[in-house]
C-alpha cells in the first residue's frame, strides 16, 4: 500500500508518495516506511519526536501544527486522524458491519457477551471487542486493553468483516472515548450500564468521567439506559432534551420501557419476568449467572438486540440458552464448598457481586481480592470497607500491582477494615492467598475470587506473568 492510497487530495499536498508499513503513535515501534502519529500526551509530546522518526525512515508524520518538516500531514486533532487513517488503511471495514457498544463502569463485558450470544443464536454472525478478548469470528485474540488502540482496532474490524461478520458488539471504555480511538462511526445502539468511581487517575473528576461516557451517544441511533443509576437517569434526561436518538429506559425499581419484576435469586443464577412496554409483552428469563446485577445486564442486552432488529420473543428464547460468561460470576468448583470467579475490581463491582452472593451463601463467604496498582488510589480503603461488610473471611492480596509496591497497596486496602468483625489475612503472593482460602473452606462455604475474572495473567512491572485462577482452582480442588 502507498501513502496516497489513504490520503485525500488536500492531505497529499506537498508530499511524496511512498510505500507504507503500519500506523503507530509509539516511537519505540516505528520502522522504515511507517506512519508516525504525534500525540500530545500527559508525559510526552510526540511532536518532539517527529524529526527523529523521519530520520529513521518513517514515510510520514501526522501533526497538529506546522513543524517545518518534509512529509508532514497536518490536521486539527491527531488522535482523530489516527482513527481516520487506520480506517482507510483497512478499507473502511465498519462500512460492512453493524456496530453496537456498551459503556459504563461495570457490566460491559457481561452485556456485550450476552448480545453476541443472542445475535449468534438468531443466525447473525457477530464479532466482539472487549476485556475478555477480541473475537473476530474465527479466532480470538487476548485483550490487554478493553478497547484497542486505533490501528489494532480497525485491523480487528477488517478481520471480522472478511470473516463474514454482520455485527460487531464492543465495550467502549472511557479512555478509548476520550482518546477518539474510533471516530466517524455510527452505532445501531449504545448501552449505558452504570457509573461509579473508577479511572479518576485518568479523568480527574466524576463529571469528566461521565462526559467521556456520554460522548458515545453522539454516535448512536438508539440508546438503552439503566435509569436506576443516577448518572443513567441524568443521561436519559439530557439525551431526551437533545432529541434525535431513540431511547429505551431500563429499570428494576419501576415500570419503564423495559422492566424486571418477580426477580428470584438462586445459587445457580437469576430468574425474572421481563416486561416490554412498547409491545405490551412479558417473558420469563432464567439465566445461570448468580447476582441481581445480571438482571440489569441481561435486560440491557435484550433491549439492544431488539433495537438491532431481532424480535423480542426470539431475543428471550436465545437469552434463556445462555450458559454463562467467562470470569463473570463464574462457578469454578462446586463441591462441599463453592468457588466463584468474578472480575469485580471496584467498590461498586464488589458491592454488587458480594451482596448478591451473601444473599444465598449457606456457610461463610471467603473473599480473595486486591486493588490494582497505578490506578485510583482513593478507592482502595472503600474497597476494603465493602468487603468487610459482606465477607466472613477477607484475604487481601495483589491484583496487577504494575510498578507499585504490592504491600503498600495492601496496607491502603486494609484501612477499610478498621473496626470490622470479619477475619482479615494478607498475602502479597496471590497464589498463597488462594491456597489459604481453599485450605480454610468448610462445607457450605463460598470462596469469591474477585478482580481477575477472565484474565490469565498478572501485570508486575512491565511483565504480563501467566496466572490463571481457572487452572489454579482445577489443580487445588480437582
Amino acid at each position: 500500500m502507498r501513502l496516497f492510497d489513504i490520503l485525500n487530495e488536500t492531505e497529499r499536498a506537498g508530499l511524496e508518495d511512498r510505500e507504507i508499513g503500519v500506523i503507530t503513535d509509539d516511537t519505540r515501534k516505528v520502522k522504515p516506511s511507517d506512519i508516525f502519529i504525534a500525540i500530545s500526551g500527559r508525559n510526552f509530546d510526540g511532536h518532539a519526536a517527529c524529526a527523529e522518526m523521519l530520520s529513521k525512515g518513517a514515510a510520514a508524520v501526522v501533526a497538529d501544527h506546522d513543524l517545518g518538516l518534509p512529509q508532514q500531514i497536518l490536521c486539527e486533532n491527531t488522535r482523530v486522524m489516527y482513527s481516520v487513517l487506520s480506517s482507510r488503511y483497512f478499507g473502511d471495514p465498519t462500512g460492512r458491519l453493524r456496530l453496537i457498544a456498551a459503556t459504563g463502569t461495570n457490566g460491559k463485558t457481561t452485556t456485550v457477551n450476552m448480545i453476541k450470544h443472542i445475535l449468534n443464536a438468531n443466525g447473525m454472525k457477530c464479532g466482539c471487542i472487549g476485556t475478555a478478548g477480541y473475537d473476530v469470528c474465527g479466532r480470538t485474540y487476548e485483550a490487554h486493553l478493553t478497547t484497542p488502540y486505533q490501528f489494532d482496532l480497525y485491523g480487528y474490524f477488517r478481520e471480522m468483516a472478511d470473516n463474514g461478520a454482520q455485527f460487531c458488539v464492543m465495550e467502549a471504555s472511557s479512555q478509548a472515548l476520550s482518546q477518539s480511538r474510533f471516530t466517524g462511526e455510527r452505532f445501531v445502539c449504545g448501552i449505558f450500564t452504570n457509573l461509579t468511581q473508577d479511572h479518576l487517575d485518568w479523568h480527574g473528576t466524576m463529571e469528566n468521567y461521565y462526559q467521556a461516557k456520554k460522548s458515545l451517544f453522539a454516535c448512536c441511533e438508539s440508546a438503552v439506559i439503566n435509569v436506576d443509576d443516577p448518572w443513567g437517569r441524568r443521561l436519559y434526561d439530557e439525551l431526551a432534551a437533545q432529541g434525535g436518538i431513540k431511547l429505551t429506559a431500563l429499570s428494576e425499581e419501576s415500570m419503564t420501557d423495559v422492566s424486571a419484576c418477580r426477580i428470584t435469586l438462586k445459587n445457580g443464577g437469576v430468574s425474572y419476568v421481563l416486561a416490554d412496554k412498547a409491545s405490551e409483552q412479558a417473558f420469563g428469563v432464567d439465566i445461570p449467572m448468580p447476582g441481581a446485577f445480571n438482571v440489569m445486564n441481561s435486560m440491557g442486552a435484550a433491549a439492544a438486540c431488539v433495537q438491532a432488529g431481532v424480535p423480542l420473543r426470539d431475543v428471550i428464547s436465545a437469552l434463556n440458552t445462555l450458559k454463562g460468561v467467562r470470569g463473570r460470576a463464574e462457578v469454578l468448583y462446586d463441591g462441599d464448598y463453592t468457588v466463584i470467579c468474578d472480575y469485580a475490581h471496584t467498590e461498586d463491582g464488589l458491592e454488587k457481586t458480594l451482596g448478591a452472593l451473601r444473599s444465598f451463601v449457606r456457610g461463610r463467604l471467603i473473599t480473595v481480592f486486591g486493588a490494582a496498582g497505578e490506578r485510583d488510589t482513593g478507592k482502595r480503603p472503600a474497597m476494603g470497607k465493602c468487603v468487610a461488610k459482606y465477607a466472613d473471611i477477607a484475604v487481601i492480596t495483589s491484583d496487577n500491582p504494575r510498578f507499585e509496591d504490592p504491600q503498600s497497596i495492601i496496607d491502603q486496602v486494609k484501612q477499610g477494615f478498621e473496626g470490622a468483625s470479619c477475619e482479615v489475612h494478607c498475602f502479597v503472593d496471590r497464589l498463597d492467598a488462594i491456597k489459604f482460602a481453599v485450605s480454610a473452606a468448610r462445607k457450605g462455604d463460598m470462596i469469591a475470587l474477585c478482580g481477575k475474572g477472565h484474565e490469565d495473567y498478572q501485570v508486575i512491572g512491565d511483565d504480563y506473568t501467566h496466572f490463571s485462577e481457572h487452572e489454579i482452582i482445577k489443580e487445588l480442588c480437582g
